[in-house]
């Protein structure tokens, strides 16, 4: 990074705005589906929608291999770091914006499309999510794959959004990285 030169203003200006906007539609799609989930698919039957909920509507078969379920994640990925604390949802709200401070130094430096893109992807899921543990407490999961009895983690668009960003940046480091040598 030192030494590096700088992409001309207005390029970076355009990536930072490809990013944001990119991170817009990722959190407004994130958001819409949650409250599509929660007020109309998979609404809760007894109580207030949330992790609190005490009586959950049945999961809705899509197909062969995907249903509607409604499952609260208090931890990261796949459930890890779940805890029962009062103050861990802030912990990892605190993780998060974080990362996504330096997601957005990066964006502010990038002139790559395709970076501004990857980057604006995981800042709108990382957002989404952010905005679900400050109403929740915990992160609304509601997709899950299953093949043969074996069910992958619920998860949501905010996640898909996370994870296709963070696996096309690293594919785009580690097969750009070969062509530059």
């Amino acid at each position: 990074m030192v030494g590096e030169a700088l992409a001309p203003a207005g390029v970076r200006r355009r990536m930072l705005g490809l990013g944001f906007g990119v991170a817009a539609v990722a959190f407004v799609l994130d958001q819409l589906s949650k409250w599509w989930v929660l007020a109309v698919a998979l609404p809760c039957l007894s109580g207030p929608s949330g992790p609190w909920c005490a009586v959950e509507t049945p999961p809705i078969t899509v197909t062969g291999f995907f249903n509607l379920v409604m499952a609260w994640n208090r931890g990261v990925s796949f459930g890890m770091f779940a805890h029962e604390a009062d103050f861990m949802p802030y912990v990892l709200i605190a993780v998060a914006l974080g990362i996504s401070v330096f997601l957005v130094s990066w964006l502010r430096r990038t002139d790559s499309t395709f970076q501004a893109v990857c980057i604006g992807l995981v800042i709108g899921g990382a957002v989404g999510n952010v905005v679900d543990r400050f109403r929740f407490g915990a992160v609304a999961d509601f997709l899950d794959f299953h093949v043969a009895g074996w069910h992958w983690p619920a998860f949501n668009i905010a996640d898909s959004c996370i994870v296709v960003g963070v696996l096309l940046l690293l594919a785009e480091g580690l097969f750009a990285g070969s062509r530059r040598r």
